[in-house]
């Protein structure tokens, strides 16, 4: 078992399941609320969306977009979350597009 100091301070990103933990509540507060975080070995897995899961491992965490390993320090949950948030979700009026794809009627509503 490997020795602390009493004096060492307690670095959050040092330890997987902490870091993680402050990745999800920054997800939260970006829209993201439905998560599930797993953690052993040394590593821990945040699962966010469908094709969306994030390891902390190393010190960084660890997600793919598009076919490609993205990699951010641990130490910055909170811009490895703004990262995020800016891939996985589109700004609102172009989903509003998305949702209106009918033809207008001729009806008027009071």
């Amino acid at each position: 078992m490997p020795l602390v100091r009493a004096d060492a301070p307690y670095l959050p990103w040092r330890d997987p399941c902490e870091a993680t933990r402050l990745l999800r509540y920054a997800l939260h507060r970006q829209g993201f609320t439905h998560t599930y975080q797993s953690n052993g070995n040394g590593m821990s897995v945040l699962s966010v969306l469908t094709d969306l899961t994030v390891w902390c491992k190393s010190g960084s965490f660890i997600w793919r977009e598009d076919g490609c390993e993205i990699s951010h320090p641990a130490d910055d949950p909170v811009g490895a979350a703004r990262m995020i948030s800016q891939h996985y979700r589109r700004p609102a009026a172009e989903d509003d597009s998305e949702v209106m794809d009918f033809a207008p009627t001729d009806s008027l509503r009071d």
